[in-house]
């Protein structure tokens, strides 16, 4: 009897097409599910008769509670080597190996770019307008040769960023706590000497710090009154570094001039959410990683996971 493998959160219908999954169908039958899980119950009822899970990111997580109400699950494949919504020991106790893939840095640091340029630019209210009818030219772009982007953060994605900023002319700054001017001399940027400075300082800010308890709600009101009337904010990263109740209200206040997020408290965002609403916010459904390129990677090695598992030689194992 062949294994059940189900596959999670494929919004796009594209996990069994995208990749080849020959390798493992003679012993596994894959079902994708399309519909996101959003509490441990929907998670327990779809995935319940199921010996094999591949998730993505970390769109759905898998507390004790779920590997308690999955008793067939052996083998759970998560994208990326790193994971903060599967608990590990649980998992232990369950006999559940986990396993991840790789996963490319390059996507978001492309959607950054398009969020930073569709704002800069105005292109989603121009480019509603000319097909609706409406004014031709209402708003003003912002230039970006000249100009200052302060970066948080200077890891693999935020380093990528500022390449890009320097590409365009344009004066990179860069604060953490424990970034070093060794670290910004390598990337050729300017060490902000402190978090206040760069915000008071720049006409674009962009996000680019993992999620932890030092910088958990980093951004909130306090920081967002030091940014410029005129400046932009951005954030590809984690969606509670920035207080998100906080930059609604300077978004409808207008004490900045915009901001974009990819990222949010609660995903798929709900339908009567403030975030749909709010004026002067660029927001996309969380579309850092969804690339073809990282699909490829992502469901191709879930695929090699899959079959070193079965084999009996797990590879890339978490936790």
């Amino acid at each position: 009897m062949k294994l059940r493998c189900a596959v999670i959160e494929d919004f796009q219908s594209v996990a069994t097409t995208v990749v080849d999954w020959s390798p493992v169908t003679d012993d596994v039958e894959i079902v994708t599910f399309t519909e996101h899980l959003a509490t441990v119950d929907e998670a327990a009822t779809a995935l319940d008769g199921f010996d094999i899970v591949v998730t993505l990111r970390e769109r759905v997580p898998f507390p004790a509670e779920l590997f308690a109400r999955l008793p067939r699950l052996r083998l759970l494949v998560a994208s990326g080597m790193r994971n903060s919504v599967i608990d590990f020991d649980a998992a232990r106790r369950h006999g559940v190996e986990v396993c991840g893939t790789a996963s490319s840095s390059t996507p978001p640091v492309e959607l950054t770019w398009a969020l930073l340029l569709g704002l800069a630019r105005g292109i989603v209210p121009e480019a509603t307008a000319l097909r609706t009818g409406g004014p031709w030219q209402s708003t003003l772009g912002a230039d970006l040769h000249g100009r200052t982007l302060g970066l948080l953060g200077l890891g693999k994605i935020g380093a990528r960023v500022a390449r890009v900023g320097l590409a365009f002319g344009m004066d990179v700054v860069a604060w953490s706590r424990n970034l070093r001017k060794e670290r910004t001399d390598e990337v050729g940027v300017t060490l902000a000497a402190s978090k206040e400075e760069l915000l008071a300082g720049s006409d674009f800010v962009s996000v680019h710090l993992a999620l932890g308890e030092r910088t958990r709600g980093l951004i909130g009101a306090a920081e967002l009154a030091r940014m410029r009337p005129t400046a932009y904010l951005i954030n590809t990263s984690r969606a509670a570094i920035v207080d998100t109740d906080a930059l609604l209200a300077a978004l409808n206040a207008g004490t900045i001039a915009g901001a974009a997020t990819d990222v949010f408290d609660v995903e798929p965002l709900p339908a009567d959410d403030p975030v749909r609403s709010t004026p002067r916010l660029l927001a996309t459904p969380h579309l850092g990683y969804v690339s073809r390129a990282n699909y490829e990677t992502y469901y191709g090695q879930a695929v090699e996971d899959i079959r070193a598992f079965l084999d009996g030689r797990p590879v890339r194992r978490l936790g």
